[in-house]
């Protein structure tokens, strides 16, 4: 056995770099593949449906995706689509710039207004194996947090655009073969500075081990930093299309943390363990902290307000 991981060894060390570069297109492709197809991968995933057949969306949110487009200021427009999603909150995917462009998906609760909150109320929410009451206090806390102005929903469309234009999915798909990088630079300098190129195969297995580790845990420390930079930046790019989009911003994070606290009573001992008391998610680990809080977010948004205030107090 010892034999066989030895010419293994020498086998890895004569042919790295190849295994290298394939490895790393490798896990590069497989992280953007659903981002180039997204017609047939995000979009099948997010799609809803009404009585057997696609969900269509409604003219009213065509025209707030149109509009979104409009303010954003996109290089080619006509590379997005919209679709009907499921869920509560706009969901995108896909590389502008290739032919396949790039899909959002809109909400139907984004059909909803105070006086009608039909695109809520006709759906069947469970929590616990329980439907939820919209006649009940909670039911309608969590009903009005489901309720967006249209500035809060095109604030939050223009978010998604800004992610996709920047090319985020781009940027998250390199940090793999970023880190599989560091792990053989990390292997290669271990080996190093403890002498192990002539050293025991035992020796050199477990430094390539330690550097896999290392390798692993910058790419979950590296994976959360540029989602929450991406967050930041849509957030700020997206709230500074206008004062409407900022206070529409706002608005949506406040939102969220209200239907999250909402969440948490209802859940019971499972929404303690989801959600904090403030409306912000508990990491799933000490090294999972892939999302910024909404807390945050929220007041990044206030904040660029407050800036606005003072510039047109000084210009006046």
């Amino acid at each position: 056995m010892a034999s066989g991981l030895l010419k293994f060894s020498v086998l890895v060390l004569k042919y790295r770099t190849p295994l290298l570069l394939t490895g790393c297109c490798g896990v590069f492709a497989a992280n953007v593949f659903y981002h180039v197809f997204p017609d047939y991968t995000y979009r099948k995933l997010y799609q809803a449906w009404s009585k057997g057949e696609p969900a269509v969306l409604s003219e009213k949110l065509e025209n707030v995706f149109q509009t979104v487009l409009n303010d954003s200021a996109v290089g080619s427009p006509d590379n997005y689509s919209a679709f009907a999603a499921y869920g509560f909150h706009p969901v995108g995917a896909g590389i502008p710039w290739l032919p396949s462009g790039a899909q959002i998906g809109i909400p139907a609760n984004f059909n909803s207004t105070p006086d009608d909150s039909a695109g809520i109320t006709d759906r069947t929410v469970l929590i616990n194996g329980r439907e939820v009451e919209w006649g009940s206090e909670a039911g309608a806390t969590l009903k009005d947090a489901l309720v967006l102005s249209l500035d809060a929903q095109r604030f939050s469309v223009a978010r998604e655009v800004a992610r996709l234009e920047c090319g985020g999915p781009v940027l998250h798909a390199a940090v793999a073969p970023a880190c599989l990088s560091g792990a053989w630079i990390y292997s290669i300098a271990l080996k190093q500075i403890f002498g192990l190129h002539a050293g025991s195969v035992v020796f050199r297995a477990g430094a390539n081990a330690l550097a896999l580790g290392l390798g692993a845990v910058s790419y979950f420390l590296a994976t959360d930093a540029v989602s929450q930079w991406l967050e930041y930046r849509s957030d700020k790019r997206a709230a500074g299309l206008s004062r409407d989009y900022a206070k529409g911003g706002v608005e949506f994070y406040e939102k969220i943390l209200s239907r999250n606290k909402t969440l948490r009573v209802l859940m019971g001992p499972k929404g303690e363990e989801m959600y904090a008391p403030s409306g912000n998610l508990f990491p799933s680990s000490l090294l999972s902290l892939k999302h910024a809080p909404y807390t945050s977010r929220r007041d990044g948004i206030l904040s660029l307000l407050k800036e606005e205030n003072i510039k047109d107090a000084v210009g006046t």
